[in-house]
């Protein structure tokens, strides 16, 4: 078993080449940066603070997708690819723990009041507090929120850059 996955792994990583790996992600982090748009405008669901963090690893794929796939270090923008997802699966796995309830989101995007304040400091507190919260569920697939979806998806692009950074050389375009 161990063999064969060995073998199909050599096989994929042969096929992988850096254009093709810039192509996939380009497309990936497009369609992911797309669908947070139409979640947004289309369908109502506004961001909260973390999930527009989230946005800009993929515009960052995105462009350093472009630009390899115009000729300009295109190895080089597959590795800025590999440390982007990473970040992005790491955004999107932090704000999935937020969501869980796992660990305390940044202070100005959960909705952690203090029971022991003044009422004019509680006032205060719950007017900066923001209209979406981070560390509440706003959609879900198969159990899984869009930031946890987020994560899962910035992993696969995090593994096709490592395959395309090491498949090539071996097959050409």
């Amino acid at each position: 078993m161990a063999n064969v996955l060995k073998t199909e792994i050599m096989t994929l990583s042969a096929w992988m080449t850096i254009n093709r790996g810039l192509g996939f992600t380009c497309a990936i982090a497009t369609c992911l940066l797309a669908g947070a748009f139409a979640f947004e405008y289309l369908g109502g669901l506004r961001p909260c603070n973390m999930c527009i963090w989230q946005r800009w690893p993929h515009a960052i794929i995105i462009l350093a997708s472009l630009i390899g796939l115009r000729g300009f270090a295109p190895n080089a923008m597959m590795g800025l690819i590999a440390i982007t997802a990473v970040v992005s699966a790491g955004l999107g796995g932090f704000h999935a723990g937020v969501e869980w309830q796992l660990w305390q989101g940044p202070s100005g995007c959960t909705a952690a009041l203090d029971s022991n304040m003044a009422v004019t400091d509680l006032l205060d507190q719950l007017l900066a507090t923001p209209i979406v919260r981070c560390d509440e569920v706003a959609w879900s697939f198969l159990g899984i929120s869009m930031a946890g979806w987020n994560a899962i998806i910035s992993l696969d692009m995090f593994l096709i850059a490592l395959l395309a950074m090491h498949g090539r050389g071996k097959i050409k375009n």
